[in-house]
């Protein structure tokens, strides 16, 4: 896949594109995407997808905190999992926020030389999104432009979307959010200074700050996680919250304990893989009550 600002554009090849944020690249973008492919090779076309650099909503509402399932640079790497010829990258500002559809079509048309516009369902774009579909059409027309409504995706119980996964994500339905995203969540972050209290417990751990702030971070609780450090995998058990048995105040900690392991790990960047949810976290009475809670962790943990 061949990433292109929007300020290297000359000579592009005529292409078929869809355009989304696609935070995630779940399993209905990746079916919206496919749909793309099959047009271009139809037609004898490029493929590509136009998303964008920042997100939209941080321009609109300057005070917006983004939940991302994948940070830019994630996006990038999974966006190039789909094999797509072309990935066309938009800044999004007040300007092009301002644009009706018709000249945000007439805008991508100019900079990419797009061919064919394909439709996601449920897709709106364009001030105040208050066109439609057919006026879409309408407009393709007028510029040049084929535009198709995409296929919904429908092969599971639920409208896949990065609202659904989010939502299960904060609801402790790990296994759920995997289902909809057709890969394993994860984040990444590097290993700082911990409190040492689980090194004492028999269960060292890593404390974790992730590397973007607008990353989602699951749901409070205890999981069974893949860690990965290195290029190589290990099985863990990894703890978000505020660790109330150890009077941590209110600070959220990610700690993840990776097993079969003693390396020294500080400053080094890994990434954790939520495979499942073991339970919430919860104050016990004493340290050894604690010691015996992590014991049948692990034994769940191993047994996924």
């Amino acid at each position: 896949m061949k990433i292109i600002y929007e300020q290297d554009t000359n000579s592009l090849p005529a292409s078929v594109t869809t355009i989304g944020f696609f935070d995630g690249v779940h399993l209905g973008h990746r079916y919206l995407i496919n749909q793309v492919k099959e047009l271009a090779e139809r037609h004898h076309l490029a493929s590509s997808v136009i998303t964008f650099t920042n997100h939209p909503r941080k321009v609109i509402h300057t005070d917006f905190v983004p939940r991302l399932l994948s940070t830019h640079e994630e996006k990038m790497e999974l966006l190039s999992e789909t094999n797509v010829d072309y990935c066309f990258l938009l800044n999004f500002t007040k300007e092009l926020a301002s644009y009706t559809a018709k000249e945000f079509m007439q805008h991508i048309r100019d900079k990419f030389n797009i061919r064919d516009l394909v439709i996601g369902y449920d897709h709106r774009f364009g001030h105040n999104r208050a066109e439609n579909f057919v006026d879409y059409v309408h407009y393709g027309k007028e510029l040049g432009i084929n535009v198709i409504q995409a296929q919904a995706f429908l092969e599971t119980d639920v409208t896949v979307s990065s609202s659904v996964v989010r939502r299960y994500l904060q609801a402790h339905c790990v296994t759920a959010a995997n289902e909809c995203l057709g890969y394993t969540y994860f984040i990444r972050g590097k290993v700082v200074e911990g409190h040492h209290v689980g090194k004492s417990l028999g269960f060292p751990t890593a404390k974790i700050a992730p590397s973007s702030a607008d990353k989602l971070i699951p749901v409070d609780g205890v999981y069974t996680v893949d860690v990965e450090v290195s290029g190589k995998r290990y099985r863990g058990m990894l703890n978000i919250g505020d660790r109330p048995t150890l009077d941590n105040g209110t600070e959220r900690t990610i700690e993840v304990n990776i097993f079969d392991f003693d390396a020294d790990i500080y400053g080094e960047l890994i990434e954790v893989y939520f495979l499942d949810y073991i339970r919430t976290q919860r104050k016990f009475d004493s340290l050894d009550e604690l010691k015996e809670q992590l014991n049948k962790d692990k034994i769940v943990a191993l047994s996924k």
